[in-house]
């Protein structure tokens, strides 16, 4: 089949196609094309690839259309038409987003969102952009890539517990415990951590799908509430030791009977309990004292050594890491009465005790000294 357009290169463009396949730094679409018409020159080698375009695509890994297209440029627009891209037909669309409109988006979504709404949506942010004439037409999803490209999320939102800033007591009480988690285990004197939780019991109203292939559980949307728990927990890191107690209230007096069970029959041996705790008003020594005779209550209380953690300080307390698994683990679910929840949850406590899941901490003072120096008050030398 004879050809329209013919590659017949001369000595200097056979010399420069060679020399650019040879370099390093050419772009590879450079380099295919250089090879297209090297194989295409009619004045090669016999003893070279063949010279159709089917065969010169198959040799090259390229389409026979590319060498059709290559041939075509070298003979209308020379040897440097040939080598580059082919030019578009039309222009490119110009972005809608140029540095200072990507700007204006991104101080409008750390922005406070407008009355009436809790958070910024896209589509709110596409509307707002257009009626502030920073952009002529947006849609929600060219916002969400210039977001994302930045990586914000105007949509959610995160609970945090921000400590205050330059606080002398919250670093006293968080060197404190960081200090006690330093220390070697002691049966004589071991660190406990406790906290609670208060749950909710939840009734199926509607006996639940069991799971099939293609199709998990199926739970129906009603549900009956039948009444309130809490769950003290209280947990050794060291020793990898932990309790939960299921009880129906959270008061003084129901904190007061879980620290003597503390006391007197899981660490009936130890000297003292240190016990680390948060700063509720019913974890206090006071609460022995409405719970038990004066007698027994100066007693528990001489064995009984509070580190309270500091104000939005929470995560110091070692006990919150086991609250989180026993949360995931055990009550992702609905548990409709006291006595099943109590149940599950002495499963899911001897279990967890034999798996020795123990909790190493490896943040030191020192370290909190440097990471978190915003917390330490700045003392100015006279």
């Amino acid at each position: 089949m004879n050809k329209i357009y013919r590659v017949d290169l001369t000595e200097s463009e056979r010399s420069r196609l060679t020399a650019l396949i040879k370099r390093g730094t050419t772009p590879a679409y450079r380099i295919r094309n250089a090879q297209i018409l090297l194989n295409a020159d009619i004045a090669a080698d016999d003893g070279g690839p063949p010279k159709t375009d089917a065969a010169i695509a198959s040799y090259l890994h390229c389409h026979a259309k590319t060498v059709s297209n290559v041939r075509k440029r070298f003979v209308e627009q020379g040897l440097e038409g040939a080598l580059g891209r082919k030019p578009r037909d039309t222009p490119p669309t110009p972005p809608i987003f140029d540095g200072e409109k990507e700007a204006r988006l991104i101080t409008l979504a750390c922005s406070t969102p407008p009355a009436g709404r809790s958070r910024w949506t896209l589509q709110l942010l596409a509307d707002t952009l257009v009626e502030l004439k920073v952009v002529e037409g947006v849609s929600a999803s060219t916002v969400c890539r210039v977001l994302k490209k930045n990586e914000l999320r105007p949509h959610l939102c995160q609970s945090w517990v921000i400590p205050p800033e330059e606080n002398g007591e919250f670093v006293a009480r968080m060197e404190d415990l960081i200090d006690l988690y330093q220390r070697p285990s002691n049966p004589k004197v071991p660190v406990i951590c406790m906290d609670e939780q208060p749950l909710q019991l939840i009734k199926e109203v509607r006996l639940p799908l069991s799971m099939a292939p293609n199709r998990p559980v199926r739970y129906d949307y009603e549900y009956q509430r039948n009444g309130t728990a809490n769950a003290f927990l209280f947990t050794e890191p060291l020793n990898g030791w932990r309790r939960v107690s299921i009880r129906e209230r959270k008061t003084r007096r129901d904190w007061a009977t879980e620290i003597r069970t503390l006391l007197v029959e899981d660490y009936p041996e130890a000297e003292r309990v240190i016990l680390v705790c948060d700063n509720l008003n019913i974890h206090t020594q006071g609460a022995l004292y409405e719970a038990f005779p004066p007698e027994e209550a100066a007693a528990l209380r001489k064995r009984l050594e509070i580190h309270p953690t500091p104000k939005h300080g929470s995560w110091l307390n070692i006990a919150e890491i086991e609250l989180s698994a026993f949360t995931r683990q055990c009550l992702n679910r609905r548990i409709g009465d006291l006595e099943t929840l109590r149940v599950e949850t002495k499963h899911w406590e001897t279990d967890r005790n034999v798996r020795q899941k123990e909790v190493e901490w490896q943040f030191t003072t020192a370290e909190a000294r440097v990471k978190l120096k915003r917390l330490y008050p700045q003392i100015k030398m006279k």
